[in-house]
């Protein structure tokens, strides 16, 4: 009986999913909330579908596919602070624009190189194939990203709610706003192979939602998301396993069932206290 419990445990490919699923959990975890806090989840997903033609220019030039993925969503989150400055669409309606003609270039530049690399890879990740030099990078993006979030988080968070206050106590609103930017890059590079750009979005918003809705403290919050986040990724990965499903898109219906459920079990509490 616990050989069986165990089993998926024993394999070697199901170990590194395992790893990486929870080295990527925490930078997720964590900026999630500041993207639902700024309001910023759209520009998640925006960020993330205007990754591929990074991906896809960097394998033509035969460079680092982190260096193509982090230029193109760098480049996508300044191109729509700057049209969202400049005209009269709104940010959302920017952001759309963005990252749809960005995506629709990558899949155009897909069709016309031939290559190794599935595109469902690139899509929808492939955590059961993650080599040992992904880890090495997942790991270290994780690191880097999650340290500045945990160091900076005060700063970030007064920049969310009041920046003319955050400028006034000298805090250099314009480097953290591209700081965070650049984090959200990396991050998506970091899940990359794991969950893929459209699964990744799901990585960015749910955790953050979750833990919005279970408490009113941001420094709650913040852990509260990563908790959540690790125990979906080590539970969708298990039962993924069992049911012969693929790693992430069992990772994330597991996460839009948590949030399902505390969204009707705080719908409830609310109901009572009313009455």
């Amino acid at each position: 009986m616990l050989d069986n419990i165990l089993m998926p445990f024993q394999f070697a490919f199901m170990q590194q999913a395992f790893i990486i699923s929870l080295m990527i959990a925490v930078p997720c975890a964590l900026l999630s909330c500041f993207l639902v806090v700024r309001g910023w989840s759209l520009m998640g997903d925006a960020v993330s579908h205007a990754v591929l033609p990074g991906v896809v220019l960097a394998y033509i030039l035969n460079i680092p596919l982190i260096i193509g993925a982090f230029c193109a969503g760098i480049f996508c989150a300044l191109a729509t602070g700057y049209l969202a400055e400049n005209c009269r669409v709104k940010r959302d309606t920017v952001m759309g624009v963005v990252f749809s003609g960005m995506f629709g270039l990558g899949l155009v530049m897909y069709t016309k190189i031939r290559t190794e690399i599935h595109l469902d890879h690139i899509l929808f990740g492939n955590m059961l194939g993650v080599q040992r030099e992904d880890l090495l990078m997942a790991g270290v993006i994780a690191l880097c990203v999650s340290l500045f979030l945990v160091v900076k988080y005060r700063d970030l968070l007064l920049i969310s709610f009041d920046q003319v206050q955050a400028s006034a106590l000298g805090i250099g609103v314009g480097v953290l706003h591209f700081a965070l930017l650049a984090a959200l890059s990396l991050t998506i590079v970091a899940t990359l192979k794991a969950v893929g750009l459209i699964l990744a979005i799901a990585l960015l918003i749910a955790p953050g939602a979750i833990a919005f809705l279970m408490t009113s403290r941001f420094q709650v919050m913040l852990p509260l998301a990563v908790a959540v986040t690790m125990i979906a990724m080590i539970a969708g990965i298990y039962l993924s396993f069992w049911i012969d499903s693929a790693p992430a898109p069992t990772i994330i219906l597991l996460l839009s069932a948590i949030f399902a459920l505390v969204f009707v079990r705080k719908s409830v509490k609310a109901r009572i206290a009313i009455r």
